[in-house]
């Protein structure tokens, strides 16, 4: 056993050394992250907002989109790649009522081979970008299989799932009937809606809900989080769900409530949970969890667990000590630690703090920082103690590290 340990952190810090950070001339990053990463099979593209190399947002909302591609495609050509070689974006929106106008763009950039695609509308990013865009992309592009469920159509320039060899990424799914677009009125209809739709990708793929390895749930409002966890945990083993970064957010496309996207690995032996001894197992989400060679955390928040668990640290800053602190937790679980992190996204309750989390985010990379995409999902809220001495939830952070 202990040879196999050692093998094993031989091969993680070889993995390691082989990332690459790709750093376009004139990329001007506004925080701690890297334009681009290359680790492996895949590239980490950080969020690309609508600023031009000039500092300046175009006027029109379709100038904003092709200037977030453009941005994009400048660090996915400078690793020596192309569009077509992106399986998976995440699009925010700040006004998701533009979504259909969004969709001609994308259409330029995607027309022969799309990637998988989940779009959110959040209420602010950084610098006061309008629209904002992650990416990943494959090095291979022949490993790049579009996933098609029989009797899909397709609408706009996304595909419902892309795999790459075992690992499939499965565009957002929403909670409303593909039929007539109609929404239930029954907000649990709605997240089954979702969840049912998410897994005719995975069926297409072979696979099941036993195989995915990390879950955005994104949801409004309308949508109670017990009612959204109590069914969703019914899909999976107790103890051995996937990583999880559960999203309140502004809006989601066409008035939906519910929205569910993620990665699966078709491997089973490849897809390996990881929790800390101290950490009870929980129904809805495992801390980390492995698909071969990629680690996806979940979204951790400044929560101190125990019996009397919750947020007490009052300021941002102090709370990001916290999140950094409980998601090392996880990476060291797995013989990991920050250095591996190629991937992060941060949820800001207030993007006027978006200084102050960078102050403290940075400390935690000594050599080139992940590459990152930071929203706030929602308005601010009431900073306001409970009587039992919490404090609202002001930051949350998931990463994907590589080994």
């Amino acid at each position: 056993m202990k040879l196999f340990w050692s093998l094993l952190l031989i091969a993680a810090s070889l993995a390691a050394a082989e990332k690459k950070v790709i750093f376009p001339p004139g990329a001007k990053p506004v925080g701690p992250y890297t334009p681009g990463i290359m680790a492996g099979e895949y590239l980490f593209v950080s969020g690309q907002g609508a600023r031009a190399a000039d500092g300046k947002i175009p006027a029109e909302f379709e100038d904003q989109v092709k200037q977030c591609l453009e941005n994009i495609r400048t660090i996915v050509e400078a690793a020596g790649l192309t569009m077509d070689h992106i399986v998976y974006t995440q699009v925010y929106l700040k006004e998701i009522s533009n979504y259909d106008r969004m969709n001609p763009v994308l259409e330029k950039y995607f027309s022969k081979n799309p990637p998988a695609r989940a779009t959110l509308g959040v209420y602010d990013m950084p610098v006061g970008t309008p629209v904002e865009i992650s990416a990943i992309a494959v090095r291979d592009l022949s490993r790049k299989k579009p996933i098609v469920p029989a009797g899909y159509q397709r609408v706009g320039p996304l595909v419902p799932g892309v795999q790459v060899g075992d690992v499939l990424f499965i565009s957002g799914f929403l909670g409303r009937d593909p039929a007539n677009g109609g929404i239930p009125d029954d907000p649990g209809k709605q997240v089954q809606l979702a969840l049912d739709r998410f897994h005719t990708v995975l069926d297409a793929a072979g696979m099941d809900y036993r195989n995915v390895v990390f879950v955005n749930p994104y949801l409004t409002e309308k949508i109670p989080m017990e009612l959204m966890n109590r069914i969703y945990a019914k899909h999976f083993e107790f103890g051995n769900t996937p990583a999880r970064a559960t999203i309140r957010v502004h809006s989601l496309p066409h008035g939906a409530n519910m929205e569910f996207t993620g990665v699966a690995v078709k491997d089973l032996s490849k897809r390996v949970a990881v929790r800390p001894k101290n950490m009870a197992p929980s129904p809805t989400a495992s801390p980390c969890v492995f698909a071969g060679d990629l680690f996806f955390c979940s979204a951790k928040s400044g929560f101190i667990p125990g019996m009397n668990g919750g947020i007490y640290a009052e300021t941002v800053e102090n709370q990001v000590r916290q999140t950094m602190r409980n998601l090392l937790d996880g990476l060291e679980e797995a013989d990991l630690d920050f250095s591996h992190v190629v991937a992060s996204n941060v949820y800001l309750d207030n993007m006027a703090e978006f200084a102050k989390m960078n102050a403290v985010y940075g400390k935690y990379f000594k050599d080139a920082p992940p590459t990152r995409t930071t929203v706030a999902p929602l308005p601010p809220v009431e900073r306001k103690q409970s009587e039992s001495g919490h404090w609202p939830k002001l930051e949350e952070i998931s990463v994907i590290a590589v080994r």
